[in-house]
């Protein structure tokens, strides 16, 4: 079965499937500007990073696309810092985001040369370019992944990071869909992650769309799930890894990894290279964005607290280097310690 691509280049728009609709429908949104990417990276129609990434280099270029022909070189790189200053702010955690954003800004000086039209046609070709690059960089990180994982039979993953947060394949789910294609069918284990759900409402549609055994389980219910013996492995996303293999991943990855420890069940993080922040020495340096109070206590629109309870929502926690057993890359695999391991890489 065809895998569901998160981001495209199409029409002289990025087409992107607007993840807020899941599961109920599957609806489609074409980016033109900047200011409706950064919307939709805001609002989570488009999430994870590495498709936030992708997402945001197409935003750089739909933010300078319509500058004049006539236009001086200098005015349009000036239109580039700004553009890109303005989508980076968007969200904080995901490291993806600026690095590519810092690919987009590093084409505009090397090609300022060309002119205006070349700079503009230079990143266009950029973002196109990400987004495949995306593709080949997801399946080295299942062949890889497929590789360490293929004894096992039931896999417990947290959030999303399939298809739907990648430019196809994804990263944590990478390895089930290189599974697929080799003939080994995993049963997956999903989480339902509070408070948006993206387990139950993202990865649960990924995966059934794929053809992919998966059970939902509330996030309340993964020792007890471990305690039964019904988990050979865990595998998740990342949204920033510092030099020391302390990872950044949505919310409660870090007590599923304790959890995994205490029931002596391997967990692994499968990540981009792209990932990776070496100028961050530990995940104490990572920042974590804290989102609304409304997800919590009105999510999806019914009240599910009392209006006036305080709230505390960060979108992410991290998970010590300790806990991680390996992590999978498209440059191979990684295992403790991780600090010369990651520089090596």
């Amino acid at each position: 079965m065809p895998r569901l691509k998160t981001i495209e280049w199409v029409n002289d728009a990025a087409r992107i499937i607007d993840q807020t609709k899941l599961p109920n429908e599957l609806a489609y949104i074409d980016i033109r500007t900047s200011e409706q990417m950064y919307e939709a990276i805001k609002t989570l129609s488009v999430r994870g990073a590495p498709a936030i990434g992708i997402a945001a280099a197409f935003g750089v270029y739909c933010g300078i696309r319509d500058f004049p022909d006539q236009g001086t070189v200098e005015d349009l790189l000036s239109l580039v810092e700004k553009k890109a200053g303005y989508i980076a702010s968007s969200r904080p955690t995901a490291v993806n985001l600026f690095w590519a954003i810092d690919r987009m800004k590093a084409r505009a000086l090397s090609t300022r040369g060309a002119g205006t039209k070349g700079i503009k046609q230079a990143l266009l070709d950029e973002a196109r370019g990400i987004l495949e690059e995306d593709k080949n960089t997801c399946k080295k990180i299942g062949e890889y992944g497929f590789e360490i994982l293929k004894e096992c039979d039931t896999l417990l993953t947290h959030c999303n990071a399939g298809g739907l947060a990648t430019g196809e394949y994804g990263t944590a789910l990478a390895p089930i869909y290189v599974g697929l294609e080799r003939g080994k069918l995993f049963h997956v284990y999903a989480d339902e992650t509070r408070p948006l759900l993206q387990g139950a409402r993202i990865t649960t549609y990924e995966l059934l769309a794929a053809g992919v055994p998966v059970t939902l389980i509330c996030d309340n219910m993964a020792a007890a799930v471990m305690a039964m013996n019904r988990i050979n492995a865990v595998i998740v996303g990342a949204d920033r890894i510092a030099a020391n293999g302390d990872t950044a991943n949505k919310i409660g990855t870090y007590g599923l990894a304790l959890i995994a420890k205490a029931h002596k069940v391997p967990f692994y993080v499968a990540a981009p290279f792209s990932t990776f922040d070496l100028s961050i020495d530990s995940g104490k340096q990572i920042p974590i964005e804290q989102r609304a109070a409304i997800e919590i206590i009105s999510g999806f629109g019914k009240p599910t607290a009392p209006s006036n309870v305080p709230v505390f929502n960060p979108a992410f926690d991290v998970t010590p280097h300790e806990l991680i057993t390996a992590i999978i890359t498209e440059r191979g695999v990684l295992r403790p310690p991780f600090a010369p391991a990651i520089e090596r890489l």
